[in-house]
């Protein structure tokens, strides 16, 4: 690609200013592959420039976690040490910012039994969690990014015929998705972030009571709870400071009430979960609750994930995206949940954001799971939209309210 180096300084630079708002005495925690050193190094060097105390690198490997999944002792897979605790407990005690960059291969534990799978992910949950609480309680700054991977760009390019053409092709759709041409990428945020405010302060006016879903193979309410909050890209995390959680961005979201969910719900797009692809996932909800849930690739790490614990039954997130979105009418399938859920409408199982409550990062958990937000140690979303979806808005006195027509805005 043209200019290669120009446009990976300026998405640095962008992540560190717009993503986690990097300033003074802040530490960052940076996650990202070891192929993506570059990115890493210049990501190090803005953060320190804007004032940064430390910054502190967790370097990843798909073929090391591959290798590491299939053959490590069983027990020892899904047991998580004191130290591995204490260390995350020192980030979140710092209020450290952090910075995820994705850019794994979707098929990265592909042959993996599926058994195995779920305890490296049982790991994973129980390893993060009080880091991932405090992130989707903005109690610090976070942010997810992407990064062109090779087997990833193949994943997604196939049809081009060299592994170089694929990666270019796959850097243009991530700098393209945020905003990364444009003269000043910081600024074309900012004005992104404000037509995206508009959409969630009229929806935090009407404060619907349910949410009714249609279309080809879909037709579910979804509950919401009293004081929901709807939300867009930009954060505010305890201290105040803006940050961007995702980039890119297209949704609007809010937490439902886990305690209602009734009727049926089709993907419309590939899951990438846990190193495998889920593929025509299909959900039968009942009094809030899964009851049964398909796959025609994937079914059993499907049911694994949803089995992980009571609260990976239950939602934690409605999201509303225009099917005329930019990521939407690129045509391009991802095979990552950070691109694809922002070309759908999509819900996700698992836990739900205390921020999406009035004052609910204000709350202990008992007084969340009273007015019906999800607890869980999983958040996974999954796409359901399309330009055949309608969604209306159900108030308390059964008024209903068209939001979406045909996947756009009603």
């Amino acid at each position: 690609m043209e200019n290669f180096n120009h446009y990976l300084d300026k998405y640095a630079e962008l992540i560190v200013k717009t993503g986690v708002n990097v300033s003074g005495n802040h530490s960052v925690i940076l996650e990202i592959s070891v192929t993506q050193a570059p990115l890493a190094r210049l990501i190090t060097k803005k953060a320190y420039a804007m004032g940064a105390k430390e910054v502190i690198v967790r370097w990843n490997d798909d073929e090391i976690l591959k290798e590491t999944v299939a053959h490590k002792e069983a027990v020892a897979l899904e047991t998580v040490t004191d130290y591995q605790l204490a260390e995350v407990q020192d980030w979140v005690d710092k209020k450290a910012s952090r910075i995820s960059v994705v850019s794994a291969n979707p098929d990265a534990l592909s042959g993996v039994p599926s058994e195995r799978v779920g305890l490296y992910q049982k790991f994973d949950r129980k390893l993060l969690f009080n880091l991932r609480q405090a992130g989707q309680s903005n109690k610090i700054s976070w942010t997810v990014v992407a990064a062109g991977g090779v087997e990833w760009a193949k994943k997604v390019f196939p049809e081009l015929a060299t592994e170089e053409e694929q990666v270019d092709a796959l850097w243009d759709a991530i700098f393209k998705a945020t905003k990364v041409y444009a003269d000043s990428p910081v600024q074309a945020w900012q004005e992104h972030e404000a037509l995206l405010r508009e959409k969630a302060d009229m929806l935090n006016k009407e404060q619907f009571t349910k949410l009714h879903y249609t279309a080809p193979g879909t037709d579910l309410t979804v509950g919401l709870p009293k004081n929901h909050v709807w939300d867009s890209a930009r954060s505010i995390n305890a201290s105040g400071e803006e940050f961007m959680a995702n980039m890119p961005t297209e949704e609007v979201f809010t937490a439902p009430d886990c305690r209602v969910a009734d009727g049926y719900v089709t993907s419309t797009k590939p899951l990438s979960y846990g190193g495998t692809t889920l593929i025509d996932m299909v959900f039968h909800f009942a009094n809030g609750e899964i009851v049964k849930a398909t796959a025609k690739e994937g079914e059993d790490v499907l049911n694994h994930l949803i089995n992980m614990d009571p609260g990976s039954k239950r939602l934690g997130e409605v999201a509303l995206v225009p099917d005329p979105s930019p990521i939407s009418q690129s045509g391009i399938t991802f095979y990552n949940t950070l691109f694809d859920e922002n070309a759908s409408n999509h819900l996700a199982i698992g836990n739900g954001y205390a921020f999406n409550i009035k004052d609910g990062v204000e709350m202990d958990e008992k007084q969340l799971e009273e007015i019906g937000l999800n607890r869980s140690q999983n958040h996974v979303d999954f796409m359901i939209g399309s330009d055949k979806m309608n969604v209306d808005g159900i108030k308390e006195d059964g008024t209903i309210i068209p939001i979406f027509r045909n996947g756009n805005w009603a």
